[in-house]
């Protein structure tokens, strides 16, 4: 597969580009080979769940994240386009309260590593979307945790003027989300 690895502002924070052969008859790759994950990142992690979600334009899931049983989170997406967030959570980090974002779509194949101890989520930008996510641990609602997207604290520069909206489609759990100041940290 070789991945190619783009750096971010959070060195945690991995985007993976995919080696793709493509021609007049479509493409092929690798979307997740353990041994070039591992040769690329550095990181030996075992993936236990896969999610898959179908979401429509202006539609925000997040930013989520689990107090037990915390998740890394392997992120991509095969129809439509989003933006993609992760937020540090990790008090002892550099980073600690900081947050990166990537566009993630069918077109560019990138896909985010999210390390356990991140608060993730993203906006979907074209008519739908469809995302993917393999996960470090098993989903535990009793655990789950929403920051509420668009805390001051945080200050995220979602991309909703493009969308023609000033606030993104939200469901209860998520526009429940709790403030910076209220949520716990690791």
């Amino acid at each position: 597969m070789k991945l190619s690895l783009i750096p971010t502002s959070i060195p945690d924070i991995l985007i993976l580009k995919p080696n793709v052969f493509g021609d007049q008859r479509g493409y092929f790759y690798e979307s997740f080979n353990s041994l070039d994950f591992q040769a690329a990142t550095g990181l030996s992690v075992q993936f236990v769940q896969d999610n898959h979600s179908l979401s429509k334009k202006g539609i925000l899931r997040g930013l989520h994240f689990q107090t037990q049983h915390t998740q890394g989170k392997l992120v991509r997406v095969i129809k439509g386009k989003v933006f993609d967030v992760a937020v540090d959570l990790r008090k002892a980090s550099p980073s600690f309260g900081k947050w990166v974002a990537q566009e993630l779509s069918e077109e560019n194949y990138l896909q985010m590593w999210i390390p356990a101890g991140f608060a993730h989520g993203f906006l979907v930008l074209s008519e739908s979307a469809e995302f993917l996510y393999k996960t470090t641990d098993y989903y535990d609602p009793s655990s789950e945790i929403c920051l509420l997207w668009n805390d001051p604290t945080v200050g995220i520069q979602w991309p909703l003027n493009g969308l023609g909206v000033d606030t993104p489609l939200l469901n209860t759990k998520d526009q429940a989300g709790l403030s910076w100041q209220a949520i716990p940290k690791f």
